[in-house]
């Protein structure tokens, strides 16, 4: 037999799949489908393991289901709008789209290579007009329903991108791109109303089964449900209301002091009237330079109060102070809390630093001081007045109805989730397709001009502007209501947007008149296997349940989630470190695709360990992989050898039970917990069975049933391979259209069972027989078992104890 020549074998296979397009889909109705997507790419120039143990996993589960006899749907296509293409473009002095090109064509040719089951006539990429236009078109249908806005805002700010950032991508007050420290600043912005989904996105994790549990705990976290009262506070000399939120209404009779945040819009209103007008501005500014972490996190409160300034507690009728101080943040509510010193430990260390009373309302067992610290517990009410003795956990909800009868507040729901900032203040993304016109307002581009095209004629200054103002035949246009001289916006989308409804671009990628057919759509929909990592649970899995909501609400959808299972899997780290390009710590899969082969390299990074586990890269292993590709290469002659001894029927019959013990737990493996690795282990078990076993052309085929199993059984992780050896055993079809084999239950439900026999307490020998005897059977075996009777030889038994399939156990004497 030839040796395996993986790289003339995998070439092989890799053109013939291409050409004879096995894996390209289409609709077939009456057909189950599976759809199995690995998230978006972002083309950055060079694959990694990372990327490589992705795209494998997802790659086993499309061949598993496409073997099982589903109708598979596994695209493949690029995220490739960002700001890195941008940076490398004033950095290296070359155009986005060129880099991004370039990028894109090395990636898809390492990921050709890779041997990925991909559906190549779907492939589609972000930056290309013939997608972003229809990233354009859901834009403007947003704007329609009244779900995207613009006003000026408190944002994000980083310097080092110069752009603005949502919420969700900054982290601890880091920009989650570059890392640098972000700030505050006010721009006039677009947003899309994720808010009007906070609740729908927050009830539908109960239909996420398939989700793992840290990331539905994470989004929920994220999006921040509480239960409260909004608060009316009167500003003193003025019929001026200060809003505030509290969770404990209970408290109110204890609020001595209200903070606002710095960026609080009161503060303007009021400035005329506040005496220390200019220090405030100054505490304000200084509040700019740090991040939100800082604010919330630091030891040391800060904070001004606002000279001349009082407000009204509506439950006692004191006139208390007003301060502004950048431990509230802005973003959270109303940006104003009613401050309660004896049982906030935050408001406790303000006030004792400002000299703010503390009057305790909530009573514990012991009745402790307040003096040291405050108490947050649970108690019993006091200085309450009508509502003293009452268990505070209970006056919670009768100080609300209170609250609301004298008409000074409300329940409220409030979330931390915010709405979702889009605007880019850079060049390399989805032009918003919106036009200003000093007559007709902001107006949208009209659908017969969509797209708006990114102009490639750019001047990239690294300017806290976008360049595309640099642009003026860009920014000269007709309003289409008027007719006359207008502009266009000149910021772009959030690239997020572009991964937000992909998936459902992939269902009809080709279709040149709408975004997707909806039909096409919803026999596709929703995605069966989602693949990617956990880093994105708080910003694309949630953007992307957000707007396929909006998607049913337009009726291009019928279902309510994009995703039924998703896998998370681990990251590839090296020395404990994440791979990154831009860290230079990458592991090329090249290299080991070159010395051992793709399969090799898939059977390695797969059975490195579970999935959704962390993996450490290292090469320790890897020949190990490429020796048991080549015992199953080998096996090929051993299974068509003669051999000398002829199979007994306890050979051939235990040798298929381990063949059938092994599809069940490959089986449930890959389809059910996604532990490949043990399922890889399994079929090793298998093999080295089939070496053991010897008789193979003496036993009417068992051995080449076994064979073929194994070589079944492997196709999803070594695919060319077993391709190669499906033709030498003179099939015509591919292996990978072949149906998966199925398991005989039958085969592995065990007849017999070996019992012991104790003789008086004592271990005599054992059995074998029938699961199904009963007692009377049992006794025929004993009694013509030689060996036991020889130890019951002149007795005579005077219990006979048999606990079925278990054990016997005999008295005599």
């Amino acid at each position: 037999m030839l040796s395996y020549d993986y790289t003339k074998i995998e070439k092989k296979w890799q053109k013939k799949w291409i050409e004879s397009k096995i894996f390209e889909s289409k609709e077939v109705q009456g057909k189950e489908k599976y759809y199995c997507l690995s998230m978006f790419s972002y083309p950055s120039g060079n694959l990694h393991m990372g990327h490589f143990r992705n795209y494998s996993i997802g790659d086993v589960l499309a061949r598993f289901y496409k073997m099982k006899g589903k109708n598979i749907l596994h695209p493949v296509g690029w995220d490739a709008f960002g700001l890195p293409a941008e940076n490398a473009a004033i950095k290296n002095n070359i155009h986005p789209f060129k880099w991004t090109k370039r990028n894109i064509n090395c990636m898809r040719k390492q990921l050709k290579s890779f041997g990925i089951s991909y559906d190549w006539s779907r492939e589609i990429t972000t930056c290309d007009p013939r997608y972003y236009k229809w990233s354009q078109w859901l834009f403007i249908k947003m704007w329609q329903k009244g779900l995207i806005f613009r006003k000026n805002a408190n944002v994000n700010w980083c310097s080092s991108c110069n752009t603005v950032l949502a919420n969700e991508q900054v982290l601890n007050g880091i920009c989650w791109r570059c890392s640098n420290r972000t700030e505050h600043i006010n721009l006039e912005q677009w947003f899309i109303k994720i808010t009007n989904y906070a609740d729908e996105l927050l009830s539908g994790h109960k239909y996420l089964i398939g989700w793992p549990k840290q990331v539905i705990v994470m989004q929920k976290d994220w999006i921040g449900k509480s239960f409260g009262v909004e608060i009316n506070f009167t500003l003193s000399g003025s019929d001026k209301k200060l809003k505030v939120f509290t969770t404990k209404p209970e408290t109110l009779f204890g609020v001595t002091f209200i903070v606002v945040a710095p960026e609080n819009e009161i503060i303007n209103e009021i400035s005329t009237r506040i005496k220390n007008y200019d220090k405030v501005l100054e505490y304000i500014n200084m509040s700019k330079e740090k991040s939100n972490i800082d604010r919330v996190s630091c030891r040391q409160k800060t904070g001004i109060k606002l000279e001349g300034i009082m407000a009204i507690n509506p439950a006692t009728k004191k006139r208390i102070p007003v301060f502004t101080a950048d431990y509230v943040l802005s973003t959270y509510a109303t940006g104003a809390i009613m401050a309660v010193p004896a049982h906030d430990q935050r408001d406790w260390e303000f006030a004792k630093k400002k000299g703010i009373p503390i009057i305790k309302i909530i009573a514990n067992e012991d009745n402790s001081s307040v003096d040291k610290c405050a108490y947050e517990g649970e108690g019993i009410l006091i200085n309450s007045k009508q509502f003293d003795g009452i268990r505070s956990i209970e006056a919670s909800n009768i100080v609300s109805e209170w609250i609301e009868k004298q008409n000074f507040g409300k329940k409220t729901t409030n979330f931390k989730l915010k709405d979702w900032l889009i605007s880019r203040q850079r060049y390399w993304g989805t032009p918003i397709p919106m036009i200003h016109c000093k007559i007709c307002g902001v107006v949208p581009v009209l659908d017969k001009d969509l797209p708006v095209i990114l102009p490639k004629n750019i001047n990239f200054t690294g300017k806290s502007e976008s360049p595309l103002k640099s642009n003026k035949v860009f920014l000269s246009v007709k309003c289409p209501q008027c007719n006359m001289d207008a502009t266009r916006e000149t910021d772009t989308m959030d690239t997020f947007i572009d991964s937000s409804w992909y998936y459902l671009r992939y269902c009809d990628a080709r279709n040149m008149n709408v975004a997707f057919d909806t039909a096409k759509v919803n026999y596709w929909m929703p995605v069966d296997q989602y693949i990617g990592g956990i880093e994105h649970a708080c910003m694309h899995l949630i953007y992307s349940r957000f707007w396929y909501k909006v998607m049913r609400d337009l009726n291009f959808v019928k279902h309510d989630e994009p995703f039924v299972n998703l896998l998370t899997q681990g990251m590839v780290t090296l020395n404990g470190n994440v791979m990154s390009k831009s860290k230079g710590n990458i592991v090329n899969p090249d290299k080991i695709i070159k010395k051992y082969g793709v399969d090799t390299a898939r059977l390695f990074i797969l059975f490195s360990g579970p999935p959704q586990k962390q993996l450490d890269w290292s090469e320790k292993g890897i020949e190990g992989c490429w020796k048991f590709i080549n015992r199953i290469w080998l096996l090929f002659d051993m299974v068509n050898k003669k051999a000398e001894i002829k199979a007994s029927e306890k050979d051939k019959s235990d040798i298929l039970k381990i063949m059938h013990q092994t599809i069940k737990k490959v089986t449930i493996n890959v389809g059910k917990t996604a532990r490949f690795n043990t399922a890889i282990s399994s079929i090793m078990e298998l093999v080295n069975a089939l070496y053991r076993y010897k008789h193979h052309l003496n036993d009417n085929g068992v051995s080449m049933i076994v064979y073929k199993t194994v070589i079944l059984l492997m196709t999803p992780f070594t695919p060319h391979v077993c391709e190669e050896i499906w033709e030498m055993l003179g099939y015509n079809e591919y292996i990978s259209t072949h149906m998966w084999p199925n398991y005989n239950e039958n085969v592995l439900k065990k007849y017999y069972v070996e019992l012991p026999v104790q003789i008086n307490g004592k271990l005599k020998g054992k059995i074998t027989v029938s699961m199904k005897y009963d007692e009377y059977e049992v006794k025929k075996v004993i009694n013509a078992n030689e060996k036991i009777m020889l130890y019951l030889k002149n007795k005579h038994i005077t219990k006979f104890i048999y606990i079925k399939n278990k054990i016997i156990s005999i008295v005599a004497n």
